[in-house]
């Protein structure tokens, strides 16, 4: 078994046109194998190339690592909210967690017993009230900004109006631009000759 593995080594170094038509992809040597194998079968090489070697692979691993980016970016599966409804929602955010603190913290000052109970239960409710009117323009500023942008195409969006008008002024450049050919061309017809 030992010697099989060697002369399969050898072969294409003894046979040469054998070793011309083999592919010149090196051969994993198997782990068990390696170690069984005499020193003397393995080819020595100097010091100073095999310090080359580690030179060259760290400077391979280096340029790959140069190059490779830290992250791959993917298209977003949905579209970036448009500004004003983001500010809206990050508006409404902020209120609705600010609320939820301070419901917490008038439950726990129940429980203590604390004279900070009555303000904080006060605050919360003011809260409540605040951080329904901000879910509430998240609403409204989504709906006006596709209303107005042409989003959502309904008979009282104004972007249909607008598309409307644009389209009745495409018409009407058409229609002239026709009428004008027709002149010139009648009017290059009934010309006379005067040679």
């Amino acid at each position: 078994m030992l010697m099989g593995t060697a002369e399969r080594r050898r072969a294409p170094e003894d046979g040469g046109a054998a070793g011309s038509a083999a592919p010149s992809v090196p051969e994993e040597p198997d782990r068990d194998i390696a170690t069984a194998e005499p020193a003397r079968e393995r080819p020595e090489r100097p010091e100073r190339s095999k310090q080359s070697d580690r030179s060259d692979r760290r400077e391979a691993r280096e340029r790959q690592s140069a190059y490779r980016p830290l992250w791959v970016e993917e298209p977003a599966r949905r579209r970036r909210l448009p500004d004003p409804v983001r500010t809206a929602a990050v508006r409404a955010v902020l209120v609705v967690a600010v609320t939820l603190i301070m419901a917490m913290v008038a439950f726990l000052c129940t429980l203590a017993g604390s004279w900070l109970a009555f303000p904080m239960m006060i605050g919360s409710v003011t809260g409540t009230v605040v951080a329904t009117w901000g879910v509430l323009d998240v609403w409204v500023t989504r709906q006006v900004w596709n209303q107005r942008h042409g989003v959502v195409s309904m008979p009282s969006s104004t972007a249909r109006a607008m598309r409307r008008e644009r389209r009745r002024a495409r018409r009407q450049a058409r229609s002239a631009e026709r009428t004008r050919e027709r002149i010139r061309r009648r009017g290059g017809a009934g010309q006379l000759s005067h040679s």
